[in-house]
Formats: C-alpha cells, structure tokens, sequence
C-alpha cells in the first residue's frame, strides 16, 4: 500500500507531478462514488481526494456546495463517507485517500473514534479547512497515533512566519489555496497564482510536497503550476461537473471522467523529461 509520501516520491522519480483529484463523496449516490473514483484513477489521478458532504461547507463554490446538498439527499453520513472510502480501496490499495471534512462531524462523532475508524477503513489522511494550525495540536496528535497525514491550507495572504508554521506542522502535503475566493473551476491561472507558488515553493523545498488548488480544470493549468515549482495539481470542480452533467448517464460520465483525468495528467509531465 502506497503512502502519499510514497506517490510524490514515485512521480517525481518518473518526471512527472502528481494528479490530485476531488470528489464529494456521495454524489450523486453512495453507490456511484466507487465508480467514479475508479474512473478518475484508471484516467491517472494518483491522490484520491474524497470530500464528506457538510451543510455548510464555507470554504467551497457553487458546485461543491450543490455536489454536497446531492450527497446529503442522498443520505450520505460521515460513516458511509468512510465505507465508500473502504470500497475504493480493496481495488484501489495504491492510491491514498485523504479526506476532506470540515470539523463539526469530526467533533460530533468524537475525534478519536472517528479517525480510528478512517484508519480501519483505508483512508491516509485528512484535510480540515477550518481547523487553523494554531487550533489543531489534539487533532496532528491523534492523526499521528493512527499513522494518518494531516494536511494543512496556506492561502494567497498567509504571512511568511505562519507559512513556517503550517509547513512544520503538515505531513503528506501542504494544499496551496491558488488564490482568494471559494472553490471553483476558472478559465485562465493568474499571473499572482504562479508569483504564488514562487514564492511558497522555497519554504516547502526538500521539507513537503507542493500541492495547489482553487480553480485547475484545465491541462494549461496543471502544466503551468507544475512548472512554476508545484509538486501537484488539485483538481475538483472541474470533475464534479462532468458528474453533474452526465448523471442520467452513467456510460458517459465515467467515460469523460476518464478521458478529462488522462489529459490532465499527461499535463504534469516535468520539462526536462
């Protein structure tokens, strides 16, 4: 079984960036879920990015937050987000899967118990937007005692000294927000988006994986935030709207999932290669 560190390590020995793909996790049904991540995997993402469905997830777009309101209605829970996981991962055991949550659910269902069940169900780490670094000592402590990452966000504003801070304190890989705003997929990366990366890119070097996110749908954009030094491109909306688009049917959507992932892919190839 690969571990995150292990994939990065893995790409990088290829000349490639790794390909970090997210979904929510029961969207449009539970059950769907498992194919759709098989497509994306069979179309080259090597990070699973699995999003638990919230009522009120701030840090997201319109159609994150409309993939979510599907999942809910669809009775996906916390737990069931954690069998999906499970599901994947018993075809799939070379491919992490982190977790995104906010930390409501967590806390309801009880840190420890919750993580220790993620663990027992496959799941390499987590990812906690509203759980600022200065706030997350018991949640890195017991992610540790389970052996699982805890993956912290560095936004556009984030000062030098807590840039420090979050990079010390990540394990798998640290999540550049590209730029201010929710989630959602954009037509074009910014020029401040690569002055960005330059910029973190030296506090992560030889210390964590590079990983950026907010707004890459396109094969453009992975090359060039790969090639402005990022280890890995985030991709999220962009696959949730081939999902929404095509949920009457089925044959089409993991077919164009595949075929979006493969291109994406082939994007992080590194120059020199």
């Amino acid at each position: 079984m690969n571990t995150i560190k292990q994939v990065f390590e893995n790409n990088r020995k290829n000349g490639k960036g790794c390909l970090i793909g997210y979904i929510t996790a029961g969207d449009p049904t539970p059950e769907m879920t498992p194919k759709i991540a098989e497509a994306l995997i069979r179309g080259g993402v090597d990070i699973l990015e699995l999003g638990l469905p919230f009522s009120d997830p701030i840090a997201d777009g319109p159609t994150i937050q409309a993939a979510s309101l599907r999942a809910l209605n669809a009775g996906t829970t916390p737990m069931k987000v954690l069998e999906i996981a499970k599901e994947i991962k018993t075809k799939q055991e070379n491919v992490p899967i982190v977790i995104m949550t906010y930390y409501n659910p967590v806390f309801r269902i009880g840190l420890n118990k919750f993580l220790a069940s993620a663990k027992a169900h496959g799941v390499n780490g987590f990812i906690v937007p509203d759980l600022p670094v200065e706030e997350a000592a018991d949640f890195k402590k017991t992610a540790e005692t389970h052996n699982l990452d805890t993956i912290f966000l560095a936004a556009p504003a984030t000062s030098n000294e807590r840039l420090t801070r979050i990079v010390d304190a990540s394990s798998g890989f640290l999540y550049l927000i590209s730029r201010f705003g929710v989630t959602g997929a954009k037509s074009s990366i910014e020029d401040s988006t690569i002055q960005l990366i330059q910029r973190v890119q030296p506090f992560t070097a030889k210390k964590i994986p590079l990983s950026v996110g907010f707004g890459i749908s396109q094969p453009e954009h992975v090359q060039r935030v790969i090639k402005a030094g990022a280890d890995a491109a985030i991709v999220g909306s962009a696959f949730i709207n081939i999902v929404q688009k095509n949920s009457n049917n089925i044959v089409t959507m993991l077919e164009e999932l595949e075929t979006t992932a493969k291109a994406l892919k082939a994007a992080t190839k590194l120059e020199s290669q």
